[in-house]
């Protein structure tokens, strides 16, 4: 099943490209405002979905104002089960939200791919409310035949100002075979860290148009990057814990 793998993400990211380019442009644009005005970036998911939020955080090549928002009782490894049950709560993104340093020049890239559970609504919503730009990362096709788990009804990307569609399939899975009653193989996180590189590299692009120099991370094990990198660092230090 290697090569039908392989073969599935190339047609969703092909769809991705032609279907969500003008909103990956508009993301872009708002990212590249954002550092235009001292603002950074934040990123929330819960479940596989943080890893996403690891992806474009402090990474070589990628872009220094970044901060994902980490809570760890939504991230797996305190507890899987207990990790699904959390994000289903109602209210319970207020808990870790409300400290969050998130300002009017920021945006706020939200990720789930259901985007149907309370808490990555809530937190779009919140962070709307503290004046960021929200960014959604989800599957639409869940809202054709599934059920928003929030008290509005809506999806994430109905609260959204920008969302993005990343057509995984409900369920999360590219593949099936007659011996196995259900569908494997997930694509979300594949997809989804193509999705926001091709974003970041958007901005950069549109920051070297504008004339502003992309605050870019080099490589730790690059001669020189240390340095390069610790004055990047330096200057983001008061919004972003490195």
């Amino acid at each position: 099943m290697i090569h039908p793998y392989f073969n599935q993400v190339k047609e969703i990211l092909d769809k991705v490209e032609i279907e969500e380019a003008k909103k990956l442009e508009q993301a872009a644009e708002k990212i590249c405002e954002a550092f235009q005005h001292d603002g950074v970036v934040h990123l929330f998911g819960s479940g596989h979905s943080h890893i996403l939020t690891e992806e474009v955080y402090y990474r070589a090549g990628g872009l220094v104002p970044i901060h994902p928002i980490f809570h760890e009782p939504l991230m797996l490894h305190e507890g899987a089960i207990c990790s699904s049950e959390l994000e289903r709560k109602s209210g319970y993104a207020k808990t870790f939200m409300e400290e969050q340093d998130i300002r009017e020049n920021d945006v706020m890239i939200v990720i789930s791919t259901s985007g149907r559970n309370p808490v990555p609504i809530e937190t779009a919503l919140l962070s709307k409310e503290k004046g960021a730009f929200v960014i959604g990362l989800s599957s639409h096709v869940y809202a054709e035949g599934q059920t928003s788990r929030h008290v509005s009804g809506k999806f994430l990307h109905e609260v959204v100002d920008v969302g993005i569609d990343n057509h995984i399939p409900v369920g999360d899975a590219l593949l099936t075979n007659e011996n196995v009653s259900v569908g494997f193989a997930p694509g979300s996180t594949t997809v989804g860290a193509s999705i926001l590189n091709a974003m970041m590299a958007e901005a950069i692009s549109r920051m070297v148009e504008k004339g502003i120099t992309p605050p870019v991370f080099l490589s730790g094990n690059v001669d020189g990057a240390d340095k390069h990198n610790h004055v990047l660092m330096e200057k983001y230090s008061h919004r972003i814990r490195f």
